[in-house]
C-alpha cells in the first residue's frame, strides 16, 4: 500500500534527531517519518488516501 498522499503527493521524509548529552550533540540513527494518511471520499465519489492537511483544506472549501 502506498504511503503517499494522492492529492498533494506528500511522502515520507528522513529526519535525524539531535540528542544533547553533556553539552554536545550525540550522533543518532536516522528515522523515516510518514504523513498522516487517511481514507477520504472525494467529491467525484471515489475513495483515496489523503493527508490530514488536504482533508482540512477540502472541508474548508466544502463549507463555502
Amino acid at each position: 500500500m502506498s504511503k503517499i498522499c494522492e492529492i498533494c503527493g506528500k511522502g515520507s521524509i528522513l529526519v535525524t534527531p539531535r540528542n544533547k548529552l553533556r553539552g554536545k550533540y550525540n550522533p543518532a540513527a536516522k528515522k523515516r517519518k510518514y504523513p498522516n494518511l487517511q481514507w477520504v471520499a472525494l467529491p467525484s465519489g471515489k475513495r483515496a488516501k489523503a493527508c490530514a492537511k488536504c482533508i482540512k483544506t477540502m472541508a474548508k472549501r466544502k463549507n463555502k
